[in-house]
């Protein structure tokens, strides 16, 4: 066969004086959540239409492939073509001259289309250097039949109140229901994410204006008293352990009351197909304290392109079939308007078949209220609304995401985990040289 494809491309080059064209393969390491797995399903619509592109997927769990990834891209690795990668990376990695402008996406593609929050989180400088696969924020999702149980209604925009509230009253350990199903499991993109934004609607905040460390305030002593109680009167045992996936299977399986996690979950809870309780889901905005800020956050799983690519040609190809208005329709034709991609352009929003989709309003209502440059109550000198856009972010986070997830599993104390949070915060960020 190898003797085969040599004489061929002989040929070719011999009859077109052009020069021969071999395969090209795509790494593209990605998480392994509904959205994703789907794209990787559709791929053959790419390859088929791209002949000479193939495709090598890896699938990772979200923790691991933000380390992998990252260590790749910054030791220059070159064993991924196309990252997966969200908000947070892309404006600091773009300004170390990591990844390329994604500058010839073609006619087609339509950049203009994509919602502001979106384009501006993933642009420097006017500069595109990663297109949205999916945009989210996060949500209150919510079984009716157990809010109806317990003679409560669900408000359009709950108080963190209600919530606990409703959680304590829904919970029903005896049948295996839970009141509520929160991320416990450590890392800064899993547990923390979620504590982060919940502390911007207790007016709590990371840094204060000159970058100390703020977990020694009433807000965090306030935020993570409240949460740990929650979880311990109404949450899952074992929380500590889950994050996004395995909140998703308890809910998909009838075991949680509310779950408040990441508006791109809904497609799966309403799928007959994935959820037992798909005729029973309810949407509301993430919860508030009446202090202006509610606790949801805003993110996009993106993709880009490592700067010193040889492979940057095929792989503009591949993000622009795999974030342009084809594949939405695509995904629609298949398997929904309920299942293709949200929160990414302005277009989906107005079309009257996606307007149908349940969630489809809470879910832009909730993107357009988060603000990155304003995330907190008090002035911050940071950008981000479930992270703080520093380099250094992703490393204090993942350990004081171990800290917490500690406190949850009844390890450490909530004083004795907020002194640790503090202490290593405020050790690295001096280190660092934010504090003189």
């Amino acid at each position: 066969m190898k003797l085969r494809h040599v004489f061929f491309a002989s040929c070719a080059l011999l009859a077109f004086g052009g020069i021969a064209r071999a395969d090209t393969t795509l790494t593209i390491p990605t998480v392994n959540n509904s959205d994703m797995i789907r794209m990787q399903k559709l791929t053959d619509d790419f390859t088929t239409k791209n002949p000479d592109i193939k495709i090598n997927w890896v699938t990772i769990e979200e923790n691991v492939l933000r380390q992998k990834i990252t260590t790749d891209i910054a030791t220059k690795g070159g064993q991924f073509d196309v990252l997966t990668i969200g908000t947070y990376e892309v404006p600091i990695w773009a300004k170390k001259g990591w990844l390329l402008p994604l500058d010839k996406l073609g006619a087609d593609f339509d950049v203009n289309d994509l919602l502001p929050a979106m384009r501006s989180g993933l642009s420097v400088d006017g500069k595109l250097y990663a297109s949205p696969f999916y945009g989210e924020s996060s949500f209150v999702m919510y079984r009716k039949d157990l809010m109806d149980k317990a003679g409560l209604k669900m408000p359009d925009a709950p108080t963190w109140d209600f919530i606990a509230n409703a959680a304590r009253k829904m919970t029903d350990r005896a049948n295996g229901v839970n009141g509520v199903c929160l991320r416990g499991k450590a890392g800064w993109g899993e547990n923390m994410a979620f504590l982060t934004a919940t502390a911007n609607s207790f007016g709590a905040r990371w840094f204060d204006e000159k970058w100390n460390a703020q977990f020694n305030t009433p807000e965090w002593k306030n935020t993570l008293t409240f949460y740990i109680n929650l979880m311990k009167d109404a949450g899952p045992a074992g929380a500590s352990g889950n994050g996004y996936t395995e909140n998703q299977a308890l809910f998909q399986t009838g075991k949680c009351g509310m779950w408040i996690d990441a508006t791109v979950a809904a497609s799966s809870l309403i799928d007959p197909k994935a959820s037992q309780v798909s005729d029973k889901v309810g949407f509301a905005l993430a919860p508030d304290n009446g202090l202006g800020k509610r606790g949801n956050w805003l993110w996009a799983w993106s993709l880009a392109i490592p700067a010193g690519s040889q492979k940057a040609e095929a792989a503009q190809k591949f993000i622009a079939w795999a974030t342009g208005k084809a594949y939405t329709e695509m995904v629609a034709s298949k398997e929904g308007w309920a299942n293709v991609p949200p929160g990414t352009r302005t277009s989906l929003y107005m079309n009257p078949e996606y307007v149908k989709v349940p969630f489809a309003k809470m879910t832009l209502d909730s993107i357009n209220s988060a603000d990155p440059a304003h995330p907190t109550v008090k002035p911050v000198p940071y950008v981000g609304v479930q992270f703080a856009a520093i380099p250094e972010f992703q490393g204090i986070a993942t350990k004081v995401g171990e800290i917490f997830s500690s406190v949850l599993a009844g390890q450490t104390s909530i004083d004795d985990g907020l002194k640790q949070a503090q202490d290593y915060t405020q050790g690295e960020m001096t280190k660092a040289g934010y504090i003189k």
